[in-house]
């Protein structure tokens, strides 16, 4: 296991620890692949260039879904959607971002990441465009499944990405990939009505002016990818001979996958249903809209500087308890008094909710190397995905059963101390590759 001066700064003893894992993967005949060597200096300017890229990408990952929300009676209504459909495209992302995911370390060990980064904004471009123009349900779906196939590669594999090419900077760059998602999020969630007004009231045009935004990440990313050939001729080939570890034999990558599960049943349920709890409270339609934006637009700093603060200690323990915290106060506080404190409600919640950049920096410091952070990503959001499918379905069910918000707050309430308990085992300073050799050795990792 690491000394206890490696697992003090995990960021910056990775290259210490990375000599130490392949020493012991040897004895099982696997070499250390070229894809797993640090990545060559690069220009500053491409650096620079390969920052911007990211955010960009990450900017793009969410208004495939939070653009679609406020416009979906309209477009049920325009194709003919039936209220069983349009339930099911609700739980399409998710389902999405699983199966698509677990696809996503294979493509890069044959293409390299950055490439399939690159054509995940391709994707997300050309379903977001032709999605507009769909003539029927059918049509609509399944491109809106091409867009969130580029949505699930690049959510799984731009960690990945931090991880190879800035890897003494994974607390920062995470941090940025955190912020621009959730300023995505944010932006689409709070001007795609009013853009669509704008735009003369049509679905179809409100909906389609986001692949603009894809198509500019799309652009900065193809000079990274011609640039980084360069870089890494050969990389591809290396990435082929990738260690496979066994991960599902991994506590920690277990307990990763449960809590991102879990703090994305959360993130979910939220985006779906708060406005509608707000708006039984007595509250205006467009002050719930506000206050779910809040929700939003408040990860947006807390995504930039949690990352930062989490890959800076030796384990993340600390913040997984105080994220919990806040949002079992603001679930309670929405079940007894909704209108009493919306805003501070909406404002604790959110917090809670910026549980999804602290999973992502633990995914990028639980693996030694890039290749381990791929399979850990892809395990992690892939299990994690399919398990926050039930959630706000089974929160609409309570809240169709009770008529009333006080069991299913409760239920995410609850939800949160099996999400704190995972996500404590997940914070340790542990390397899923050390877990690996444990296993391969027959002994089990504490």
């Amino acid at each position: 296991m690491s000394s206890a001066a490696d697992t003090a700064d995990p960021v910056t003893a990775s290259s210490r620890a990375d000599s130490r894992a392949d020493s012991r993967l040897g004895s099982r005949g696997a070499a250390r692949p070229q894809s797993e060597r640090p990545a060559p200096p690069r220009s500053r300017h491409l650096g620079w260039l390969f920052a911007l890229a990211i955010a960009a990408a990450a900017f793009n990952l969410r208004p495939v879904v939070t653009s679609l929300g406020p416009l979906l009676d309209q477009v049920r209504t325009d194709l003919g959607m039936s209220p069983t459909v349009a339930g099911l495209l609700t739980a399409v992302p998710s389902l999405c971002f699983a199966l698509f995911g677990f696809a996503a370390p294979g493509l890069a060990r044959r293409l390299g990441p950055v490439a399939v980064v690159t054509a995940g904004m391709g994707a997300i471009t050309a379903g977001v465009l032709a999605r507009s123009f769909a003539g029927g349900t059918a049509v609509f779906l399944l491109l809106t499944a091409l867009a969130l196939a580029g949505v699930a590669v690049s959510n799984v594999l731009i960690p990945v990405v931090i991880k190879r090419y800035f890897p003494e900077k994974v607390g920062p760059m995470i941090g940025l990939y955190s912020m621009a998602l959730s300023a995505g999020t944010a932006l689409a969630a709070a001007v795609t009505v009013p853009l669509t007004k704008g735009l003369g009231g049509d679905w179809r045009l409100g909906l389609g002016v986001w692949a603009g935004l894809g198509a500019v990440a799309l652009l900065l990313w193809i000079p990274v990818l011609l640039g980084r050939r360069r870089d890494s001729a050969g990389a591809a080939a290396g990435a082929a001979d990738t260690v496979r570890l066994p991960i599902t034999r991994s506590r920690t990558a277990w307990a990763l996958a449960i809590f991102f599960g879990f703090q994305a049943t959360g993130a979910y349920v939220v985006m779906g249903w708060l406005p509608t709890i707000f708006q039984d409270a007595g509250v205006s339609s467009g002050t719930s809209g506000v206050l779910l934006a809040l929700t939003m637009v408040i990860g947006v700093p807390v995504s930039f500087v949690l990352p930062n603060l989490a890959a800076r200690r030796g384990d993340q323990r600390l913040f997984v308890v105080v994220l919990a915290a806040f949002g079992i106060a603001g679930y309670t506080g929405l079940a007894l008094a909704p209108a009493g404190a919306p805003w501070l409600w909406a404002v604790l919640v959110g917090l809670s909710n910026c549980a999804f950049p602290l999973v992502l920096t633990m995914i990028g410091l639980r693996a030694r190397t890039a290749g381990g952070v791929a399979q850990l990503s892809a395990f992690a959001q892939g299990v994690g995905y399919l398990i926050s499918i039930p959630g706000p379905i089974l929160i609409g069910r309570l809240y169709q059963a009770t008529g009333e918000w006080y069991l299913p707050l409760g239920f995410l309430a609850v939800l949160l101390v099996p999400q704190m308990l995972f996500g404590l085992r997940a914070a340790r300073a542990r390397h899923i590759e050390d877990e690996a050799v444990a296993t391969a050795s027959g002994t089990v990792a504490a």
